[in-house]
């Protein structure tokens, strides 16, 4: 079992930025950021696998989210540059049981289930 927590997310102008950081209790191979805004579906946003070398993202963050993980720390960051207004939901953590390719992970999308947190709200004003 695999506890995930997010932090840093917050109220932030359009072209700003937040760094939103997720903290695994154990050890976690592929994690991922998803997304859910109101009334939508949770959509993928990135992965990154165990080593931090294999990244994906989803096209409409493509150029200004970055991921990085520190494994001695047992956490990811999402960085997000230049926030639109469709950027505000609230951010999920996501890890997957086992070792799940990154492409697999943005693919399959939420129904692949797995470890989750509890979400951090990012609202992004015009």
């Amino acid at each position: 079992q695999v506890e995930l927590e997010e932090s840093g997310g917050g109220l932030v102008r359009a072209g700003g930025s937040l760094r939103l950081s997720c903290a695994a209790s154990g050890r976690t191979y592929t994690v991922g950021w998803f997304r859910q805004a109101p009334g939508k579906e949770r959509e993928f946003v990135a992965a990154v696998d165990w080593s931090g070398s294999d990244t994906i993202y989803a096209d409409f963050v493509k150029g200004r989210f970055t991921l990085s993980r520190d494994n001695a720390k047992n956490t990811v960051y999402l960085q997000m540059d230049n926030l639109k207004p469709e950027d505000a939901a609230v951010y999920y953590c996501n890890s997957p049981r086992g070792l799940v390719a990154v492409q697999t992970m943005a693919l399959a999308g939420p129904t692949l289930g797995g470890y989750w947190g509890h979400g951090t709200q990012v609202t992004v004003s015009s």
